[in-house]
């Protein structure tokens, strides 16, 4: 086999695996992506980004395309409800208002399929140079001191391939033969079911009767069925059930069949749709649970999206989390493979990303608890704390309680705040390829950051005096701030934060 080299092999092209392509390219880092299956899967499965995960895609000036492809205008609200059937009572789950935290940024909840998302994301990485290389499976690898050397099956033409890598990114799902093959172990609950799933389209409008539902958890046929609206009219949907036997076992009237009783409409009209290009292929089966791997990280392997962590979909953590990883872990391999920073920032991928999986496992469960039963996690806390207000840890110590979007103030540890700037721009637009400072002193010297001179109420949002700075990391989190002008502290906790010497 002859033997290629690339700074980056990703193994998975969902949409963690393919934002991952995104970003690394985007930072101008090479890598490949290989992905098992002939093409994108069109199952819909995550039906929205939180507006934090629609900055990062800002950032990669992708928001606008985003927006162009959702299958809602301006003003959505998210409306989950339980009931028996869909024609039956609806009631809300019992859960605290949800502030997903669209008034403290500049983007809004993005309404968008994950098909649709996966397409827009994959199109704008081959642009940015990424290689992807769908019907193409990894089937083995090692690592040593200085990389990892794979091997990739063509599933075609049974062709295989070496490729050395100087890392690997496994955003190869639930069970993650990667994660396996490095024996990194899991915390959590575990499997709890899984779920039969099927895109149909059929006239639930009398169910309705004029009440908006974004998607539906109901006690008919059995329990832990949904049904998830696919358009605004009802007559496109996503459903699921909890699977009894093996998906080959149902065909399309009985599913048919299922999905009337469900929606408490006996004489309505179903069709399937197939969900895997090239394929007839019209059921599908997921597994639901919930566990944590203990490390995300093993050598030069990095597990990121649903390799690292699985919760209920309920809430639509699951992608959101994904997709932050992959931007967390990108910006960190590029400067490490292009020189500007040590290896050891690539430790702070574990550091900061398994806190925020605990919490947002223990959400997803609380949420699923409230909305399919019984009870299970913690407390449900405020969304926008849960999917914006996250702590990353500062000086080695475990991170703080999530806070409310509303109430980010520039305290290293947390995303920047959002302060709107002149043409419809926001403080967020300064990051994304640099360290920046924000500061309202022309004084500040620093070689290694982009000094942005800013106004007294920016300096404010930020907890920062007239004379002092605030250092903000790429990916829009405060790494270090400061009330007075002191530069040698700014250099030495730059280095701090990028492992130089």
């Amino acid at each position: 086999m002859s033997e290629r080299h690339v700074p980056v092999l990703i193994v998975g092209g969902g949409i963690t695996g393919l934002t991952t392509a995104l970003f690394l390219s985007w930072h101008g880092v090479r890598c490949t992506l290989v992905e098992r299956h002939p093409d994108l899967l069109t199952h819909p499965r995550a039906r929205g980004l939180t507006p934090r995960t629609m900055e990062l895609y800002r950032q990669a000036g992708l928001e606008q395309a985003i927006r162009d492809a959702a299958y809602v205008g301006g003003g959505f609200t998210w409306t989950p409800v339980v009931a028996d059937t869909l024609a039956g009572e609806h009631t809300s789950p019992e859960e605290p208002d949800e502030d997903d935290g669209s008034g403290s940024s500049p983007c809004g909840f993005g309404p968008i399929d994950q098909d649709r998302l996966e397409v827009i994301v994959r199109d704008q990485a081959r642009k940015l140079g990424a290689e992807l290389r769908f019907g193409t499976e990894l089937v083995a690898f090692e690592q040593d001191g200085e990389g990892v050397t794979a091997t990739l099956l063509d599933r075609t033409s049974g062709v295989r391939e070496s490729v050395r890598a100087g890392y690997l990114v496994a955003a190869d799902g639930f069970h993650s033969p990667v994660r396996h093959r490095l024996g990194i172990e899991v915390d959590g609950p575990g499997p709890m079911f899984t779920t039969l799933t099927a895109t149909i389209e059929a006239d639930l409008a009398a169910a309705l009767r004029g009440r908006t539902v974004s998607i539906a958890y109901l006690e008919r046929p059995r329990p832990y069925t949904m049904l998830m609206a696919h358009d605004t009219e009802g007559r496109r949907w996503v459903f699921g059930t909890g699977l009894e036997g093996a998906a080959e076992d149902y065909d399309d009237e009985r599913v048919a069949a299922m999905v009337r009783e469900a929606a408490g409409l006996p004489d309505a009209e179903v069709r399937l749709h197939p969900q895997i290009p090239g394929t007839d292929l019209k059921v599908l089966a997921f597994p639901i649970g919930a566990h944590l791997a203990r490390s995300y990280r093993r050598g030069r392997v990095f597990l990121a999206g649903d390799a690292a962590h699985v919760w209920p979909p309920t809430g639509g953590l699951g992608a959101n989390a994904g997709i932050q990883d992959a931007h967390n872990l990108a910006w960190k391999l590029a400067w490490v493979i292009t020189g500007r920073a040590g290896a050891g920032l690539l430790d702070t991928y574990q550091a900061e990303r398994r806190p925020v999986g605990e919490l947002t496992m223990g959400q997803a469960l609380a949420r699923f608890g409230a909305r399919m039963g019984p009870g299970h996690g913690p407390q449900v806390i405020d969304y926008g704390a849960v999917s914006m207000g996250y702590r990353y840890p500062v000086d080695g110590e475990r991170p703080g309680e999530p806070v409310l979007p509303r109430l980010l103030d520039g305290t290293p540890g947390t995303r920047a705040p959002h302060v709107p700037l002149a043409g419809g721009r926001s403080t967020l637009d300064l990051y994304g390829s640099a360290f920046v400072l924000l500061t309202a002193s022309p004084a500040w010297r620093s070689p290694d950051t982009d000094v942005q001179v800013v106004e007294e109420e920016v300096a404010r949002a930020h907890g920062i005096g007239l004379e002092g700075a605030a250092l903000v990391r790429p990916d829009g989190f405060v790494a270090w701030r400061s009330d007075a002008h002191d530069e040698e502290e700014l250099a030495r906790a730059l280095d701090e934060v990028l492992d130089r010497p």
